[in-house]
């Protein structure tokens, strides 16, 4: 497995704890020109460069990116409006919290076909063999 993270620095131990030595880990950090927009308005900075640095075993340096997992974490704050940023929507409780991203992650694997893949997530991982209704959903039990 291939992990890697921005420049957060309590990510290193924190993958270090979640994998061990089992894991190929790099951090990837980029620079941002300084912003150049008029006053009041946001762009997106400038990527000014990207450097990258292997932290532990040895990792495939044409996979080393965070583009995945930005997409995906995009796609949750589009989904789910408790991610939403600057938003009153949240969960008061953890556990209604679970459940929320529990529901959002099984409708995203099971039962949303995916333009890309023109099937689900799971189907494509061989994990299930059809497109999961509301009904397959409920009827599911964690082993």
């Amino acid at each position: 497995m291939q992990v890697t993270t921005d420049g957060f620095r309590p990510d290193i131990p924190a993958v270090d704890d979640a994998f061990g030595a089992d894991v190929d880990y790099a951090v990837l950090v980029k620079s941002y020109a300084a912003g150049s927009g008029e006053p009041g308005s946001y762009h997106p900075p400038t990527i000014a460069g990207i450097f990258h640095q292997i932290v532990f075993g040895r990792p495939d340096p044409l996979h080393i990116c965070t583009s995945y997992v930005e997409r995906q974490n995009l796609t949750m704050r589009m989904m789910m409006r408790r991610f939403t940023r600057l938003t009153n929507a949240f969960s008061k409780k953890l556990a209604n919290l679970r459940a929320a991203v529990a529901l959002y992650f099984a409708h995203y694997n099971f039962v949303r076909v995916h333009q890309t893949l023109r099937c689900t997530p799971a189907m494509q991982a061989g994990i299930t063999d059809h497109v999961w209704g509301l009904e397959d959903i409920l009827r599911w039990e964690h082993s």
